[in-house]
């Protein structure tokens, strides 16, 4: 992104010139950038959306409004950073290379680290996502656009991985032959997906869907949270995604590359402090049904990501991208080991068995 198109841009959501342009965090997704008038009374968070990811940007900011003006008007003291509309009335603006660009509000003082550093980091941050849902439970979810349609779908996360056996190599069928059988032992993960469906104890809600400490903003003066921030796939889901995903990426003990396999665990304190964190700040929100289920959770978004490595390794590597030609495969089996390490701690500290 050159610098001309970028002060152009900016300049769409700014009053004179001079402008200060730098460019903001480590996202691998879109271009941002912070946008500072030069007085220095004035900063803004401007990006510039990545369509190819995104097909329908407009969907992210009709989203982003919707759930800004319920906030606004909600007693819960949950908040988000204001967008900002462009000098043509909208909250984006299309330039002459069909670049989506938007702006909201930059807030100071504040960081976004990358992991928890301890427990209590674990625990805030699964508080912080909770109380984001449950101050948006009165709004009708069917208002939002699906950002991503089937993002949390296991029941077509599972054919699809069924479709990949089907037409991969004999090769790589092969070297997946250990892995394949244990994902299809645990089949009776997707069926009580399909349980769930249309049960009205599980109702859809409105979700974050991308779950993680750099997600939140942290104040740098006392550490205390701000706000959760990137929404761009804040769209209906049901209760286990966030806190399923927070589970499967905070509470092991080494990362999704990772080939240590004698290495991959659960990290009971982690996975406490997630889980308790988490239903203090949902509160009353979740039904009897779900609170009971909690811990299917993990189970479910670590099985839906073993499942969606090895379905991308047998056709051949089209979707993540790797460094060596087994990534993928290596990548699903550290996911089900993990997947094999928290039904083992489930029936240890929970007696808890969904098999």
């Amino acid at each position: 992104m050159n610098n001309e198109l970028i002060e152009k841009a900016a300049l769409q959501f700014f009053e004179g010139r001079n402008l200060l342009i730098q460019s903001l965090g480590n996202g691998l997704i879109h271009h941002t950038y912070k946008v500072t008038d030069e007085r220095a009374e004035r900063s803004i968070v401007l990006q510039a959306i990545n369509t190819l990811i995104f097909a329908k940007p407009e969907d992210i900011l009709y989203n982003y409004d919707i759930i800004f003006q319920w906030l606004e008007k909600s007693d819960k003291k949950v908040s988000i950073p204001r967008p900002l509309p462009a000098h043509n009335g909208r909250l984006f603006w299309i330039d002459d290379q069909k670049n989506y660009w938007r702006a909201n509000q930059f807030i100071n003082h504040t960081f976004s680290p990358l992991t928890p550093e301890n427990e209590k980091a674990a625990y805030t941050v699964a508080k912080c996502f909770a109380e984001f849902t449950s101050a948006l439970a009165g709004l009708d979810v069917q208002k939002l656009k699906p950002i991503i349609p089937d993002f949390h779908n296991l029941s077509l996360r599972y054919k699809q991985f069924e479709d990949a056996v089907e037409k991969a190599s004999i090769e790589r069928l092969l070297k997946s032959t250990h892995v394949i059988a244990e994902l299809r032992q645990r089949k009776k993960l997707v069926y009580w997906y399909e349980s769930i469906l249309d049960s009205q104890a599980y109702p859809e809600r409105v979700m974050h869907h991308d779950c993680k400490i750099s997600n939140i903003l942290f104040s740098t003066e006392n550490g205390r949270v701000i706000c959760p921030v990137d929404l761009d796939t804040v769209m209906p889901g049901k209760f286990f995604s966030d806190i399923g995903d927070m589970i499967r990426s905070m509470s092991c003990s080494v990362d999704e590359n990772s080939t240590q396999w004698e290495k991959i665990d659960i990290q009971p304190s982690l996975y406490k402090n997630i889980i308790n964190g988490y239903l203090e700040g949902i509160g009353a929100v979740l039904t009897d049904k779900e609170k009971n289920e909690i811990h299917y959770s993990g189970l479910v978004m670590i099985y839906m990501q073993s499942l969606r490595f090895l379905t991308d390794y047998l056709n051949n590597d089209i979707y993540y991208k790797t460094k060596y030609p087994e990534q993928n495969l290596n990548r699903a089996l550290n996911q089900l080991i993990l997947l094999e390490k928290l039904e083992s701690f489930l029936k240890e500290e929970y007696f808890f068995d969904p098999f």
